[in-house]
Formats: C-alpha cells, structure tokens, sequence
C-alpha cells in the first residue's frame, strides 16, 4: 500500500473516531446507564491481581519441582497464576518476569493475521482454538481473535490485505510486506517502537539488550525497533545435512564418508547393494542448493561471506563447473532420486522409508520420527563432504539467536499498550514455559533444577487421536512464534528417550565452519525493491541452468552462457546490494 493511500485511510479513520465518541459523549448525558456493577467489580479484581503481581511471590519451588503427581494446588498455581518461583534459571542470562501489566486493566480484543502450514492447520485447524493461546488469553486478561489466510494462499492474501487498508491489530510474517518490515514502518502500515519498547514491553526489551548478538539482529541499520522477534537463548544447532541409513554403512562395509570421492564410492557400493536410488537429492521445497555438496566446491546455495568478509554469490564462484560436473556424473550412475526435481515432501518421506534409498538430505528430527520411530531404521549423521582429506567443513547456516516468527503492530491497531504487552508476555519466564512446553501435567512437569520436560505420561507422548509426534509439536506447544524459543530442550521430537537427532545436530554445529553464514541483513526499500528484482531472475536463472546441465539435457559448458547471462542481468550490482547491507550491519 502507498504511503499516501495509508495516510489518507488513517485520517479519515480518526477523524470518524472522533465523531463517533462525540456521539457516545452526548448519549451518556443524556441517560446512557451507568457501568454496572459487575463491571465495576471485575475492574477492581483485576487492579488488585496487578498489584499482587508486583509484590514478592509465594515461594512453591519445592512442591513444584521434580514433581511427578501434583496435587490440585500446584496446578491451579502453574496453570492460573503468573507465578514462577517454580522455574530455574537455566540459561546464562535470566528470562525475565516483569508481569505488572496483567491481568490487563480493560476488555480489549486483539485481532492476529497470523500464517499457519500443512501440518499446524491438520492438527488445529482454527487458531482460536489452541490450548497455548487460550491460556496466555486467561493469564494475561487480553482477548485474542486470530485469521490465517488459506493455506498457499499467504501471499496473495497478505497483499489483498495490505491493498486493501483493512489491517488487523498484529501481523505475523510482516517481512512480506514489500522491502520488509522497516519499509512497512517508513510507508504507514506498521508502528516504530523505538520509543516505546522499554515502556511497555519490559521483558522484550530486557532480553534483547541481554545479548549483544540478540540486541543486534533486532535493530535496524537506522536504529530502529520495528517489530518482536523470536529470539533464542542460544544459536540454535543446525538443522539440515546428509543422513545414512546404518543399514546401508552395515551392508557395504564402508565408513561414513567424508570427502567427494568417498561420497561417490559409498552411493556406488549402496547401489550395488540394491539401494535404487540411494542418495535422495533434491526436491521442490529447497534441496537442490543447500551447501550440502556444492559447499564442498565453495558453490554455495545463495549469498554468503567469503574468506574477505565479502559478500559474494555462490553460484559465480570458479569451482562452479567442477561442482556440476560432478553432479552430472553421479545422475547418469542413478546415484540419484529420478524425481529430484519435483518431488514434494510426502514423495521424499514415501522415498526415505523405501528400499531404494540409503542417503538422505533432510533434519535428524524429521528422519528420526519416519525412520526410527515409524520404521525402526537406525541412521548416522555425516558432516557436508570437502574436497580433499582433513578440509574443515562448511556451512552457510548460523542461527544468529533469531528464530522462530516475527510479529508488527499495524497503524491501524486501536490498543497499542495491549497488543506490546500481549507480545511482551511470550518474553517473561511464564510465557517461555507456557510456549515451549504447554500445559502443566497434562503436557509437562518441571524438574528438580526448574526445567519443564515432557513427561511419559503426558499428551505429547500419548495422544488421544494417536498424531505421530513431528505433529504434535505444533499441537500441545507453539514451535514458531515471537517468543523466547527453547528448540533444545522444548522440541520432543530432539528430547524424546531414545532420540539422537539432537546429538547429531549439535555435531554438524560444532564440527563445522559457519563463517560463511549471511548475517540477518536488512536493506533500504529502494534496494529491497532492487534486490527481488534482480534475485527473482537469477535465481530463475540458476534453477534452469543447474538442473538442465546435471540432467544433462545441456552441456557443461552452457555454464559459461549461464554466468554471461548473469552479469548481463546485474550480478555485481545484485552483489553490491548485499556488501552494503553488510557493511552497515556490521556497523551497528
């Protein structure tokens, strides 16, 4: 939407308001009925609930913790109170609880554009309808109304939406906005913060000035605070890499492979072995340029920092035609996934469990619910593949502290102080539990150092409508949101007994090089409207001309044609866009 159009809709949008409460003036005068009673009592309870909520509380860390049968008491106490004596600090910055603000002072109701996916919408399909919003809407005396626009249809609705001057009082995913949130901010559809946020968002703004990384990746190169990020008490291990089946090790008698050559040994041997198709490449949702194996060649996916601190483009580097060449040989041997090309994620999984694959690029934590939970097939992780014996491995992901979803406050929002101290109770320590880790007994327990776990017994392990767990994590907790995210503890599918996934996670993280991870950048509108120009036709480009030569239905050399027609369509200035952006972020 124009700036021009916004301002114009807000004013007319004021100055109706103002009418309409000179109206509601007069009415009152003339015989409108005073507040009620019940009205005047509910106001007055909850004065005294907020004052109660500044004094000290009532100390029940020793009933709660380690725990296993809670009596009535204690879960009246975690489930309807703010308090959380009963909670450790387990991090080495302590999550704030600053809870002064609630229960909040006046009926209000907050409306939420909010995205939901595939797997959210199977197991709540409205959500006005999840536990964990239902409680944090009790909890803190703010109504919450939430929309998701259809699935596949978040784009088109988002820009309907925004076309349309009708905004609600929060957005989630408000980066979609064109030139992303500080251009939403500069052009009147979303509210700056900066000077707010300390005021009326205390545990937002304690935790992001707790860490100099946090407090970083949350400001704008400018200085602004333009929206709630969820943020992280650690950078969250990598999530994506190459999985083997052990079966597959087992049967060829071969190590985990480590370089490029051993790679292609390994698929041979499991293709011997009977494994069809055993490496399963690529598919629609991303795999085809993921570092993974281009990294090996320096290719990387997409932007990343370069041995100079430079911005640079991977598919332009010198060992670009080496990598093709390579992929091309291991698709002609059908090392490969034939349908690498389309293959959506339910193909992929149908393809993992199947006989013909060995090799999978995917997360331990979705691979171990398929493979070990499902199937009972045991898998080992392996680092992405180096050119020659004793390389370091490298990786273009670092998780930067920021994770999860983020959250805006349109202009159009009647409450501001409510919707900052809705997003700001996801920031306290009660919220942390409650978004990480659902509700108390029925979900989780706290154990005796004041860390909440699922427990045996508790819905996330035994589902009534028998949900595999890679479901329930949306289901019974929030696993993306504008929260403090607790991935390694709060995931079950990582903390499950038995699971590795974590393990495996945390040695792709530990024993591999993220020096050439892209930092979260923002860019000025006039670049942001620059760089989709530009970024959409290279990275059309690139998606045609990868594939074409590893499928071999082009030359190798139409490499050379590829990166001619790149710089003809603007890499250096696509690239110039980025060391910019760099420049200024490192600045901040």
């Amino acid at each position: 939407m124009k700036h021009s159009s916004i301002k114009r809709f807000v004013s007319l949008f004021l100055i109706m308001t103002m009418l309409l409460m000179s109206l509601s003036g007069c009415g009152k005068e003339s015989g409108e009925k005073e507040t009620s009673k019940t009205d005047q009592d509910t106001a007055k309870q909850k004065e005294e609930k907020k004052e109660e909520n500044k004094e000290p509380m009532k100390d029940y860390s020793a009933g709660i913790r380690g725990n296993t049968a809670p009596t009535e008491e204690q879960l009246d106490v975690v489930n309807n109170t703010l308090n959380d004596t009963y909670l450790g600090d387990v991090y080495d910055e302590v999550i704030p609880n600053d809870y002064s603000a609630y229960p909040w002072k006046e009926k209000v109701e907050l409306e939420i554009w909010m995205p939901s996916n595939s797997i959210l919408a199977s197991v709540v399909p409205d959500m006005n309808d999840h536990p964990v919003f239902k409680k944090v809407e009790e909890l803190i005396g703010i109504d919450l109304k939430f929309t998701s626009p259809p699935l596949g249809q978040e784009a088109d609705q988002f820009s309907l939406m925004m076309a349309s001057g009708e905004l609600p009082d929060i957005i989630i995913e408000p980066e979609r906005y064109p030139g992303g949130v500080e251009a939403g901010v500069n052009e009147g559809a979303y509210i700056d913060l900066t000077d707010r946020i300390e005021k009326y968002a205390p545990n937002y703004s304690a935790w992001r000035n707790s860490d100099e990384m946090r407090r970083k990746t949350t400001i704008t190169d400018s200085g602004k605070i333009t929206a709630f990020y969820g943020l992280a008490p650690y950078s969250e291990w990598m999530w994506f890499g190459m999985l083997i089946k052990q079966e597959a090790l087992d049967k060829t008698g071969l190590g985990v492979p480590e370089t490029i050559p051993e790679w292609h040994d390994f698929l041979a041997a499991c293709k011997d072995a009977g494994y069809n198709e055993p490496l399963n490449y690529g598919s629609t949702y991303g795999q085809i340029f993921t570092g993974i194996i281009n990294g090996a060649y320096n290719v990387w996916d997409w932007m990343f920092v370069d041995r100079d601190g430079k911005a640079a483009w991977g598919p332009a580097q010198p060992l670009a035609k080496e990598y093709l060449t390579t992929m091309r040989k291991w698709e002609e041997e059908d090392l490969l996934n034939s349908d690498w090309v389309t293959a959506d994620f339910n193909q992929r999984m149908a393809e993992a469990i199947s006989d013909d694959c060995a090799v999978m690029m995917d997360s331990p934590d979705t691979m171990w619910g398929y493979w070990m939970v499902d199937n009972k097939t045991d898998f080992a992780g392996a680092l992405n593949p180096v050119l020659n014996k004793g390389d370091k491995s490298g990786t273009t992901y670092l998780n930067f502290k920021r994770t999860g979803s983020t959250a805006a406050i349109t202009t159009q929002c009647e409450n501001v102080e409510a919707a900052m101290a809705f997003l700001d109770f996801a920031f306290t320590k009660k919220g942390w539990e409650l978004y990480n880790f659902g509700e108390y007994g029925s979900v989780h327990l706290v154990d005796d150092e004041g860390r909440p776990y699922f427990h045996a017994d508790g819905l996330m392990y035994n589902d009534p409508e028998g949900q595999p767990l890679s479901n329930l994590i949306w289901k019974y907790r929030i696993h993306s949101f504008a929260n403090i995210r607790d991935e390694h503890f709060s995931n079950p599918l990582i903390t499950a007994e038995g699971s590795y996934s974590g393990d495996i996670r945390a040695y792709w993280t530990e024993n591999m090089d993220a020096s050439y991870a892209m930092p979260p950048i923002t860019f000025t509108s006039e670049e942001s409207s620059r760089e989709a120009e530009l970024g959409t036709q290279l990275s059309t480009l690139r998606g045609e001309y990868f594939t074409k030569i590893i499928k071999g239905e082009l030359p190798l050399d139409a490499y050379d044609e590829f990166l001619s027609k790149a710089n003809q369509m603007g890499l250096d200035e696509f690239v110039s866009l980025y060391q910019t952006a760099l420049d200024r972020y490192n600045a901040r």
